[in-house]
């Protein structure tokens, strides 16, 4: 299948970008075969602007869109956080290509208010709207062109590439790493922990407390250096909703812990991730595996290799193509099969 995949790429980065979800499913995408062209939305503006500035590339961007729609002939084209690209541009889109099946994507919160207006806006001309958080919390954007759909954040074979589990010997004992703090209050949860947890307990916090962030190997690096990590969302309680740093840990076999909120055993084996309801309850779990190593990488196993086999780039761009093509699903996807 043709497919035109349109979404940041960072290539202003320089590789010292994030780990991307919308560079995982490119990836998936390839692995099954497909033929994939990229579209860079911001990149491209900036290119094509007068002085790089990018707000004075954005309409050349969406011609360039529509240049590459008509030269490469797309079957589905996908559409990720791209807001350069206006609607109108995917609506003239479908009149150079009548055959054309247009898929949004959008890995962000929904408890942020321009995040939802954005969705509102895409799943007006989209045939298919993949959301990362559950189809409970959907209802909202129904009604409108797009069917609904949720996608998980997968790992990625060539990425999540280390084993913490496998390991009795590592420096950091827990790890968090953020520098967002919109939206949220978790940073006095790590706090208390800075100062409540045992002194035995290494706790590494990379992006907080004026400590720098850390991003692209830099990133990699202090995973392969940590035994459980702390999935801390901005908000927690809305159904299969997580930051991509849940699959970033347990991808790289790091004991993980998450809130109870998320309802993500419904999706993963018992004995994987660690879910708590409270504060203390996270405190009181974070020291127990600390004292029992054996029990700590047995669950972080589970929950990687999991992970790997079942929630993973290429099952996750295909149930994407699948979905947005109405074809029947060539795998049992654990997040298709429990709605």
């Amino acid at each position: 299948m043709r497919i035109l995949h349109v979404a940041h790429q960072q290539l202003r980065k320089y590789g010292h970008n994030r780990v991307s979800w919308g560079q995982k499913l490119y990836f998936g995408l390839i692995r099954n075969n497909h033929c994939v062209q990229s579209f860079s939305d911001r990149d491209v503006a900036a290119f094509e602007a007068p002085l790089g500035i990018r707000d004075l590339g954005k309409k050349k961007a969406n011609a360039r869109l529509l240049q590459t729609v008509e030269a490469f002939e797309p079957d589905l084209m996908i559409v990720g956080h791209c807001d350069i690209i206006a609607n109108e541009t995917l609506e003239a889109a479908r009149a150079i290509n009548p055959n054309l099946i247009i898929a949004g994507c959008n890995n962000d919160p929904l408890f942020v208010p321009e995040n939802v207006d954005k969705i509102k806006t895409r799943v007006q001309v989209v045939d298919s709207m993949f959301v990362s958080t559950g189809v409970k919390e959907l209802g909202l954007f129904e009604g409108a062109r797009a069917k609904l759909w949720h996608m998980p954040n997968p790992v990625d074979t060539s990425i999540e590439t280390f084993d913490a589990s496998a390991s009795t010997s590592l420096p950091t004992d827990l790890i968090f790493c953020s520098k967002e703090t919109s939206y949220t209050e978790r940073g006095r949860w790590v706090e208390d922990l800075q100062t409540q947890l045992p002194k035995a307990i290494n706790f590494k916090t990379p992006g907080s407390f004026g400590q720098p962030g850390v991003w692209g190997r830099d990133y990699d690096r202090a995973l392969s250096q940590s035994k459980m990590g702390l999935n801390l969302n901005r908000q927690e309680g809305l159904h299969w909703y997580s930051s991509a740093r849940m699959a970033q840990l347990v991808g790289n076999g790091l004991l993980t812990f998450t809130h109870e909120g998320g309802q993500f055993d419904e999706l993963l084996p018992p004995e994987s991730l660690v879910y708590f309801s409270d504060y203390d309850d996270l405190k009181n779990k974070v020291v127990e595996f600390h004292q029992d190593d054996a029990k700590r990488r047995y669950w972080a196993s589970r929950g990687r290799e999991f992970f790997h086999r079942e929630i993973n780039s290429t099952l996750y761009a295909q149930y994407i193509v699948e979905a947005a093509m109405g074809l029947p699903f060539s795998h049992a996807y654990v997040w298709a099969e429990n709605p």
